[in-house]
């Protein structure tokens, strides 16, 4: 093993130090030190000593939370204590009614309000003082193991302040700031995907996602309030776990404090209500708890939530409006989604003239019609959503509504399926969708055109040099050289580029086409069991089902993509202009692995774990990064992790360097 310099060391040591204290000034404490540029240098330095010295990567490194591998699915874990829920109140008098009830069963108590934030509750542990796994609530009794994804929050310590407390337990809410939430449904409404909801199911949702690498770009939030076994810990009340927390370096909300009757309780909660909206983040209400832990004993809990705590839940603030119409908006990837243009009303402290309609089903579902009087409410405090409707204010007069069944922007017949709620455009050539289906093509995992960015792109498109993605392959240098800021040098190395990727892959060319639900991961699998474009386009939906990975939607999706008459045009004018539309990685000659599922730890000195998997999949195998029964056999390098113990417990077959490189070679 080579020999690590010591000040190499010791300089991996520092930047872990500085980088995870300027995530605790920006995402805790919101009192950053120095710019996002110097942040990315300090990290990118990081990134090369830890690629250079894999052994210098250690699991509290902030170079962790920049998403791993791709996960196969999420393990089912018990929670240590069931992870219950709140009884919800909506008024003093409830609050009051709670009070009442406490008392009760137990006198000299004091209470701790929390802000109750909008998002996703999990619960995390900690082994020497270093975060081992992480979990969501699940049905309160077993969560999903989202440990991949809850590494990539900045808010939530790698590693505590104080090493001696082992075995600590915490549980919290993720949650996802206003900021993002209105970043990322930007993106959705660009890329023609379904708009979130309210920032909590767009928490939710990242949460499950199977490629840490996007979640760590969604930016999620994190608030702990809950300690474990406080008195382990000489803690004595709530609001001494909240203070013995932050200690410990966890985020903890500063919205909380301690009163001494619940009609200050009260006085907090309708002071709160009226700040909630100048908040970075979605609440929805606050959680009420009886301080004293030893009270909190003495109370206990029903079947479903303590007797000692209670959700005070704000009221959703809503607005009356008129419905002038509803227009429908293409997305990238051609849904047609309804909006409601609405008289402007003012609204949680913003004008609001537009709300969604989300589709055609909750349309009829809420019996919604041009010119209605509408009720209108901020989902999660910042989508306008069309909630109701006042039928004594009908006329008789309104229009129901009707999903077009011609795409609005180019005309082309659409479609939806039986299983979907969206209505979609499936032409390619859409205007709607095309800068975002041209940007998709030429990007990096794609056809790899360097040089093909936004702006080059709308211009294009706004100059009618373009009509699709096929067209590219015709630009010349006379087209190219008279665009906007593009010299004679600029427009070489453009049609260059262009050039070059007529050589890309297979796989390349498959996931550019932007065949809906077909990522880059499908498009590998699509090229691993398909030689050419043209014997995937003639695969039959049924035999598309029978390939590992590739369910009944993802093959309906292939089938129907080259069904489309616009789209086979397109796909000839790539063939034309002497597009690769075969294979050319060498498919191996043996199955030897097929159904195989491998999984790599600690580090190999032939190859790296990146490498080592490709050779698997070459061989029909699957790379998994969690070890669990499905798992056949878990390869071990140098100073392996926590994957060799699961792999010794759960019997899997255990595999050194060599035995491995072995079994490939055969």
């Amino acid at each position: 093993m080579t020999k690590i310099p010591d000040k190499i060391k010791t300089r991996a040591a520092v930047l872990r130090k500085e980088l995870e204290r300027h995530n605790r000034l920006y995402y805790v404490d919101a009192a950053p030190e120095i710019s996002d540029a110097e942040y990315d240098r300090r990290m990118s330095e990081l990134i090369a000593i830890e690629e250079k010295f894999p052994a210098l990567k250690t699991p509290d490194s902030p170079t962790q939370r920049v998403g791993g591998d791709r996960v196969e699915g999420f393990k089912s874990v018990t929670h240590s204590v069931p992870m219950m829920s709140l009884d919800n109140t909506y008024s003093p008098e409830e609050l009051r009614e709670f009070d009442g009830r406490v008392r009760k069963i137990t006198e000299k108590i004091t209470y701790i309000a929390e802000l109750k934030i909008d998002g996703l509750a999990v619960t995390l542990r900690y082994k020497n003082g270093v975060f081992e796994t992480g979990a969501t609530r699940g049905d309160g009794v077993r969560g999903d193991d989202a440990t991949a994804n809850l590494r990539t929050i900045a808010a939530l310590p790698l590693k505590l302040h104080d090493e001696k407390f082992n075995g600590v337990e915490v549980r919290g809410e993720v949650y996802l700031p206003k900021k993002q939430f209105e970043l990322i449904n930007a993106e959705r409404e660009r890329e023609g995907e379904p708009l979130f909801a309210n920032p909590r199911n767009a928490a939710a949702g990242t949460l499950k996602l199977l490629d840490p690498k996007i979640v760590a770009k969604r930016r999620l939030g994190l608030f702990v309030y809950t300690l474990l076994e406080p008195e382990k810990y000489g803690v004595l009340g709530q609001f001494e776990a909240l203070e013995k927390m932050k200690e410990l370096g966890f985020p903890v909300n500063d919205g909380y404090r301690k009163f001494r009757d619940i009609e200050e309780v009260v006085g907090y909660c309708a002071l709160m209500e009226q700040k909630r909206h100048n908040l970075p983040y979605a609440v929805d209400g606050m959680v009420i708890k009886v301080n004293e832990l030893d009270k909190q004993s003495i109370l206990g809990v029903t079947s479903k939530s303590p007797r000692w705590a209670i959700a005070y839940k704000f009221k959703a603030e809503q607005a009356r409006t008129k419905l002038k119409d509803i227009t429908v908006q293409v997305g990238r990837m051609g849904s047609l989604t309804p909006v409601a243009e609405l008289e402007p009303v003012q609204l949680a402290g913003t004008t609001v003239k537009r709300a969604t309609l989300h589709n055609e089903d909750e349309i009829e579902r809420k019996d919604v019609r041009i010119g209605d009087t509408v009720i209108v409410e901020k989902a999660g405090e910042i989508i306008p959503e069309v909630v109701g409707v006042v039928m004594d204010a009908r006329t008789g007069r309104e229009k129901k509504f009707k999903m077009p069944s011609e795409c609005p922007v180019c005309g082309s017949k659409v479609v939806r399926k039986e299983d979907d709620a969206i209505t979609r455009c499936i032409n390619i050539r859409c205007m709607a969708q095309l800068e975002g289906r041209i940007r998709h093509f030429a990007s990096r995992d794609a056809m790899n055109i360097e040089g093909m960015g936004p702006a080059i792109v709308e211009q294009l498109l706004r100059n009618k040099m373009i009509k699709d993605y096929g067209d590219l392959y015709s630009l010349t240098i006379f087209d190219v050289a008279n665009m906007d800021r593009m010299g004679q040098k600029s427009a070489d190395n453009l049609l260059n580029e262009i050039e070059a990727s007529k050589k890309r892959d297979l796989e390349n060319l498959i996931y550019a086409l932007g065949i809906r639900n077909v990522g880059q991961h499908t498009a590998e699998v699509l090229a691993e069991n398909y030689d050419s474009i043209d014997a995937l386009a003639k695969a039959p939906e049924q035999e598309l089902t029978t390939i590992h990975e590739i369910g009944a939607v993802v093959a309906n999706d292939i089938v129907e993509f080259f069904s489309g008459r616009e789209n086979r045009e397109v796909l000839e004018k790539l063939r034309a202009a002497g597009v690769n539309f075969k294979r050319t990685k060498k498919k191996a000659a043996k199955n030897v692995l097929k159904g195989k599922v491998f999984v790599f730890t600690g580090e190999m000195s032939k190859y790296s774990r990146g490498e080592a998997g490709n050779i698997v999949k070459s061989l029909g195998g699957r790379i998994s990064s969690s070890v669990s029964k499905e798992t056949d056999y878990v390869v071990v390098g140098n100073e392996p992790g926590s994957k060799y113990d699961r792999a010794v417990k759960l019997g899997v077959e255990i595999l050194n360097e060599q035995q491995f490189l072995d079994m490939v070679a055969q």
